[in-house]
């Protein structure tokens, strides 16, 4: 991955563990050696916090949506228990959150982390959140045309960065299982 993905000015992530939330830049400095890439080509670039929304972003920056990862948080509930996952997919499409990741959580009923828990439970800001330093008991579902693309920008857990990362690597996280159909076309 060269130092520019659209207009953005990429770095080392490891280099630049202010341009991250706490969670994820503790989760890079043991990044996962079976990882398909070293956790040194995890890159960050800045980005005006105001324009952290996936569309603004994509506009803002010239990265193509089909170039965009988002992760979501879903928080799954059968009686009393409430379990959380996280799911990546492309910007060009949407979490089945009602059927496969239901399912996945063997919960009655699923729908997307009420955005004040999202952000408490995962450390990061509502609108950065990574499936990077999440907490360990949360699986990270990943759609299988997010580990096809060759490099994708997600959050960084702050609202004011965004991480470029190769695709596969994503599925290769702790706790990542890579589902094919995870996702539907938006």
């Amino acid at each position: 991955m060269t130092g520019v993905f659209g207009s953005l000015k990429l770095e080392p992530a490891i280099s630049r563990l202010d341009l991250l939330a706490p969670p994820v830049a503790a989760a890079l400095q043991v990044w996962p050696a079976e990882a398909p890439i070293d956790g040194d080509q995890v890159m960050v670039a800045p980005i005006d916090a105001e324009l952290a929304d996936t569309a603004a972003f994509c506009d803002a920056y010239d990265v193509g949506l089909e170039e965009s990862a988002n992760c979501v948080i879903v928080a799954g509930k059968r009686g009393e228990v409430t379990r959380y996952a996280a799911c990546v997919v492309l910007a060009t499409t949407r979490a089945d959150v009602n059927g496969i990741v239901r399912r996945h959580l063997d919960a009655r009923k699923a729908s997307f982390a009420p955005m004040d828990e999202a952000v408490r439970l995962s450390g990061m800001e509502y609108g950065g959140i990574t499936p990077i330093g999440l907490p360990k008991d949360w699986p990270v579902l990943v759609d299988s045309r997010v580990i096809a693309t060759p490099h994708v920008i997600i959050g960084s857990g702050l609202r004011g960065s965004k991480i470029a990362i190769a695709g596969p690597a994503l599925g290769a996280l702790p706790g990542a299982e890579v589902i094919e159909g995870l996702a539907r076309e938006a």
